[in-house]
């Protein structure tokens, strides 16, 4: 018997798990650089602007910047860093232009939908995302994940973000699930797997970078492993 063979829920992370979101990122960048004439390479900017989003949304998650600072602050950040100067008025019209134009590109990770077809007659399958309510909606929708996730928690509609435990108890709420017969699956060792373990659920670490794994961690390196792994 499988040692999932209690599990009825999966919650999934959105962002660089199910949603290719530095793909997605350099298309829309790649548009607002061509549109405002911004004379700047693109490869050049993503070079820095990744870590720096990355880092931007440590902090925002942690609560030490607002939404309104991430937005402002990465962009800013990412030109200087650049040595590219650019008015105020000018990064918080890209930063608008950003979110209107991301959801536009909708590329998911390869064996995302094929995995999800494996998966949804087998369990019920939610999103918990730290992402922003209209821009999550956006993706969802556009990129025809909707009809596998009938529900998503964000972050700004719970009021919580992950890895605080609470969100973790919201979407059991929500959803009639129970830790014991849940699995969280993200990207973000900090934020998903961490967090849903600290709520006591289970886990499967979506293991793309370079970070150390841990000894005895369940980690899946492509989407289309997390069907075998519940199998097991």
């Amino acid at each position: 018997m499988s040692k999932y063979h209690d599990v009825k829920h999966l919650f999934f992370d959105l962002d660089h798990t199910l949603w290719d979101f530095d793909r997605n990122s350099k298309l829309a960048y790649g548009q607002i650089f061509e549109n405002e004439g911004i004379d700047l390479s693109l490869d050049v900017f993503i070079e820095q602007y990744e870590p720096l989003n990355l880092e931007f949304w440590r902090r925002f998650r942690e609560s030490e910047i607002t939404k309104e600072e991430l937005r402002y602050q990465r962009l800013k950040s990412t030109f200087d860093a650049c040595n590219f100067p650019v008015e105020d008025e000018a990064i918080h019209k890209m930063a608008d232009l950003y979110l209107e134009y991301l959801p536009q590109h909708n590329h998911l990770f390869p064996n995302c939908i094929e995995m999800l077809d494996t998966l949804k007659g087998k369990y019920q399958l939610h999103l918990i995302t730290n992402g922003f309510d209209v821009v999550q909606g956006h993706k969802i929708n556009n990129s025809g994940l909707r009809e596998y996730f009938p529900y998503m928690l964000t972050a700004e509609s719970a009021g919580i973000k992950k890895p605080d435990l609470r969100i973790f108890e919201r979407a059991l709420s929500d959803t009639g699930a129970n830790a014991a017969n849940s699995i969280m699956i993200g990207d973000s060792y900090e934020a998903d797997i961490l967090g849903a373990r600290n709520a006591g659920w289970r886990t499967i670490w979506f293991h793309t970078t370079g970070q150390d794994i841990p000894e005895g961690e369940v980690v899946a390196h492509d989407l289309a492993d997390i069907y075998s792994i519940l199998s097991r």
